[in-house]
């Protein structure tokens, strides 16, 4: 007679070719795969349950399980880098007040007509600004603004530059404003903004020195 292999019960008359038979796959550690894919951090929950089941029953599954976790894990990564980039999209597309209450960074794309800036950015292309009262000293205010349509094609950027110029003309100052010495800005979607749906143009007066107050009525 044989020896039965280590943990057989000796006891037990073991037919040729039989078998114990395999421990169940946890039902859970199954459910945590479409679990963890689909409503993440509920795989994750569900994963863990299956994990304690296994210890607790000796049923399989473990690989199962933990990679519910995995792929919960990575839902719920994604969801959140998902929702923090649509909330930051829409915060550098808010329009600001005309003249703030204090100083703050923004957008470019967050201007309006009357916003004062602590300084006017060097040419090129413009992203972040400081804004300020326009009862602080500044260097710039926003003196005209035209927007483009939304369904509008792309002009070029000679096309561009050409209809916010066409606002940005010393006209727009206030009465007892002397235009002499204020430097005028064009500032206009560059192609790859517009791409983004910039559609913004702005017209900018710097002023030689700080100066508080606004250059507009």
């Amino acid at each position: 007679m044989s020896t039965p292999p280590p943990g057989y019960d000796q006891a037990v008359y073991y037919a040729p070719g039989w078998q114990p038979a395999a421990a169940r796959t946890e039902p859970l550690a199954v459910a945590a795969i479409p679990t963890g894919l689909l409503l993440g951090p509920v795989g994750v929950g569900v994963g863990a349950a299956a994990l304690a089941r296994i210890r607790r029953d000796g049923t399989r599954g473990v690989g199962l399980a933990w990679a519910g976790i995995a792929l919960g894990l990575a839902t719920s990564l994604t969801a959140i880098a998902v929702t923090v980039a649509l909330l930051l999209g829409g915060a550098a597309t808010r329009a600001l007040p005309a003249d703030v209450s204090a100083p703050q960074d923004a957008h470019a794309r967050q201007l309006v007509l009357g916003n004062c800036l602590a300084e006017l950015p060097d040419d090129g292309a413009v992203t972040t600004v400081r804004v300020v009262p326009c009862g602080d000293p500044h260097e710039a205010q926003v003196v005209a603004r035209t927007d483009f349509s939304t369904d509008s094609v792309w002009p070029g950027q000679d096309g561009a530059d050409a209809k916010v110029s066409r606002v940005c003309v010393p006209a727009v100052l206030a009465d007892d404003v002397d235009p002499a010495g204020i430097e005028l800005s064009v500032w206009t979607p560059s192609e790859d903004s517009w791409a983004e749906g910039d559609r913004t143009g702005l017209c900018l007066a710097a002023t030689p020195v700080l100066t508080e107050g606004s250059l507009i009525d």
